[in-house]
Parts: C-alpha cells; structure tokens; sequence
C-alpha cells in the first residue's frame, strides 16, 4: 500500500456504444446496444441510455430487446474501437512507463514511476489532464480512479462513472469498503458471493471479522487469505507493463445448432484459420492445439492436443483440430465452436511432422451457466463481403452481400455513411458524419447495388 494515491484506474465510459455514438450523430442521446444480433447474440456494451431500461452487458440480446425495443443495435466494429484504444493507451504512456492495460478500453497507470505525481494534489491533477486529453483526442470521455492500491484504484473509478475522477486517500480503505457487498471484492463472484452469504458474510467488513483462518476454512488457504487482506484494505500488487500471453483463441456461437457434419469441420478449419491470423498478428506461435465444442443441451467440451514444437502454420493447426473433431459426438448439434492455441513462443518449430506428436488430452464437463456467451460472430467481417460456393462447371454462384447494422458504408453519390437495417434484397443507409451537428438523410438501396460499398471508419474529431 501506498502513502499517496498515486495508481490510477481509468474505465473508458460505455465503450463500444459511446463510439458508436460519436461516429453517428442521429445516436447520440438515445439508447444504442452493440452485440451480437442473432437469436443467441449477447450485449458487449449497452449506452447509459439503454442502462436506463436494464440493458447490461453479458444479457441476451433477446432480452435487451424485450426491454429496449426502441433502442438501435448494432454489429460491432472492433477493429474502430481498436484504433480509438491506440490513442488512448498512447496518452496513458504519456504518463508513465508503467501502464497494465486490461481490455481496449480500460488499464492502471502508476503515477509515482512516471514522475507525474507523488502526493495527492499531483495525483488529481493528473487524472484531470488525462481526461481532458482523452476527451479532446477522441470525443470520448473516462472515468478515473485514483487510490495507493490497484483493488482500491478500480472501485474509485466504478464511483467516478460516468465522466468523473474519484480520490480515494489511503488510509482511508476500511471505511470505504467496510459496508460494501463482498462483491466488491476481485475474485468474489455469484458462487463465491452465496457460499459467503449461507456462512453469514454479505459486507467486506463481515469478512474481516470473521478472520483468515475461518475464511481459509470455507474458500482455501490461497483463495481465503487473499480474501481477508483485501477485505482489510491491502493489496500490494504493483503495476505491470506487460502481460505475457498465454493463449490465442477464437469462437463463434451459431444462430441455429449445426448438425451436417460436413458444415462443423468447415466452420472449424475456418476457425482455425482465424486463430492462426491472431497468432501471427500477436508474433508468437503454439505447441498445444485446442478445440472447443459446445452442443445443444449447453455441455461443453475440451479436446487438445500437443505438438512435438511450436508452429504457426494454418495447415498444421486445421489438421490437428480436424483429428479432435472426429473425437467429439456432434449428432445431437452444435451451438458453438471454438479454436485455441495455447503454450505459446515467439518462434517457430520447422517440423513438418509435429502434428503427428503428442497425444490428445480430454475434459468434459457442462457449463450451463455459460450458455449466454459473449463471443461474436465474425465481428470484425466486412459489411458488404460476399463469399460463394462453386456452382456447375466450377464457376462461383453469385451470393446476395450482407450487410451489417450499423457498420461503415461509401456511396458514390451520396459519401460515407452507416447501414440501419436490411432486408428483403434492400438496404437503408443514413449518411451522415462524426462532425455533423444535425442527423443525416436516409436512403434505400438494392443490396447488390454497384453505387455502394463498404466504407472505412471515419475519425471522431477532426
């Protein structure tokens, strides 16, 4: 713990729908809701707007619809939010050397190393310029927390949302957590949470009475005494530049349950190959190759397998998931499919027979409780990409363009633009810009209409 707050916690505000926001001026105001939009789609970010309705984020997009019906749902756009995360994670650098990112959107700053601050004026006065960077570089407001520990810096900014800054004096944590829920806490989740409230424990200061060696009895030596440092305040975990990765993976959840066995094996090469796109990106390649199956009563199942050495090479991981396929029983259908690499390098093993080495690893167990997935499918695909399978003669058969809410469009008429809604063969498209200050027109076209094509994002400011 430090004598200073000098660990800040910034939480960009509503993320993905925020952006969104931005970038489409006829949203801002209203209740917008990025997920995925099939029947067995899950809410990534909600805006504060659909918050109002009980819109979160993990819900089924069905039920975010039951709730919010008015509200405008979209596909997201990761690959936008990841160029917005780029500016803001360079601000942060700005600030310190030592920045742990955690997600696009979110990541600790330890002020003290950067020299920015070492008392508590300093630390606000940080946090205030780092807000207004954020704000004047992307459009977009965060939430900043500042205390002398990280567990302490990411609860201030969960007060300070939306678009606020919270100081949190050290000192002062008991009092702060003492009558919070023991939800509160890192690690305490829905299982953990009842297992404590049938034992008597509902608030962090329950826990601290309660003392490690009765907590060490119900949760575990590790997890115990971790839990009653926390709930007296203490954490001295430091910030960390870099986080080692530890696997690659992708996975999609299906609309409907596929049963042809034929379309599974090509859903999974193709899951592989986006998998090793991820691995190549990250610079690192893997040993252990996993599959994952989910099927129709919510079971899931784990399938690996160990190389002889690490590869990236997409051939190599499609055979090998293609040998744990024909381990899995899929006649009852599949709802979802996953690819992973695991035991990662940053080199290569040029063995062209280390697929053939190892042998495969099983686990089986159900996760009903995982059903609402938050994968999406495809999520950073094109909007108006087009594939084909091969009719008579080997020539493609025209295949009608999918294009998906809320993504980027260009018309040669009529500019850049953002898709609302298809079907039927048509397509509504509302052109208007980030800096446009009043809602832009609307038009429909033919889906397969030559004037249109998918567009790139365009900056929020400038």
């Amino acid at each position: 713990m430090r004598a200073a707050p000098t660990i800040l916690h910034l939480d960009m505000d509503a993320f993905f729908a925020a952006a969104e926001q931005a970038a489409k001026p006829s949203l801002r105001g209203k209740p917008v809701v990025v997920g995925g939009l099939g029947p067995r789609g899950v809410v990534a970010t909600a805006s504060y707007e659909a918050r109002r309705f009980g819109v979160h984020s993990a819900m089924p997009m069905g039920q975010a619809r039951r709730l919010a019906p008015n509200a405008a749902y979209l596909v997201p756009r990761f690959s936008f939010y990841r160029s917005i995360s780029e500016q803001v994670m360079e601000l942060l650098g700005r600030l310190s050397p030592l920045v742990e990112p955690l997600s696009l959107d979110e990541a600790f700053v330890d002020l003290e190393v950067g020299g920015v601050a070492d008392d508590s004026a300093g630390a606000r006065a940080a946090g205030e310029r780092l807000r207004a960077d954020i704000l004047a570089t992307t459009g977009l407001t965060g939430s900043v927390g500042l205390a002398g520990s990280k567990m302490i810096a990411k609860i201030a900014s969960e007060e300070a949302k939306p678009n606020g800054l919270v100081l949190i004096e050290p000192g002062t944590e008991r009092e702060l957590l003492g009558p919070r829920s023991v939800r509160i806490l890192p690690g305490v989740g829905p299982a953990t949470g009842e297992h404590l409230r049938r034992a008597g424990m509902t608030t962090v200061s329950d826990l601290a009475e309660a003392g490690e060696d009765e907590l060490v009895r119900l949760l575990g030596r590790a997890h115990g005494a971790s839990l009653h440092r926390m709930a007296l305040g203490h954490d001295d975990r430091p910030v960390v530049a870099e986080r080692d990765a530890k696997s690659v993976s992708v996975e999609d959840t299906f609309d409907v349950d596929l049963h042809d066995r034929v379309r599974i094996r090509v859903e999974v090469e193709r899951l592989a190959d986006r998998c090793v796109g991820r691995l190549r990106a990250s610079g690192h390649s893997g040993r252990m190759i996993v599959l994952k199956v989910r099927r129709y009563d919510f079971s899931t199942l784990t399938r690996s397998e160990t190389l002889r050495g690490p590869t990236d090479d997409p051939a190599v991981v499609r055979e090998a998931v293609g040998r744990l396929l024909e381990a899995v029983d899929t006649t009852g259908g599949v709802r979802l499919l996953g690819v992973g690499v695991r035991g990662l390098a940053d080199y290569t093993q040029e063995d062209l027979f280390a697929q053939a080495a190892g042998a495969a690893e099983e686990t089986e167990g159900e996760s009903p409780a995982e059903g609402a997935s938050t994968s999406l499918s495809a999520p950073d695909a094109a909007p108006g990409g087009a594939g084909g399978a091969e009719g008579p003669g080997g020539a493609p058969e025209p295949v009608e363009r999918h294009w998906s809410p809320g993504h980027d469009v260009r018309h040669a008429v009529y500019g850049p633009g953002w898709v609302q809604g298809s079907g039927v063969g048509r397509v509504t498209v509302r052109f208007e810009e980030p800096g446009s200050t009043a809602p832009g027109r609307v038009r429909t076209f033919a889906v397969d209409d030559p004037d249109l094509v998918a567009g790139e994002p365009l900056p929020l400011v400038g």
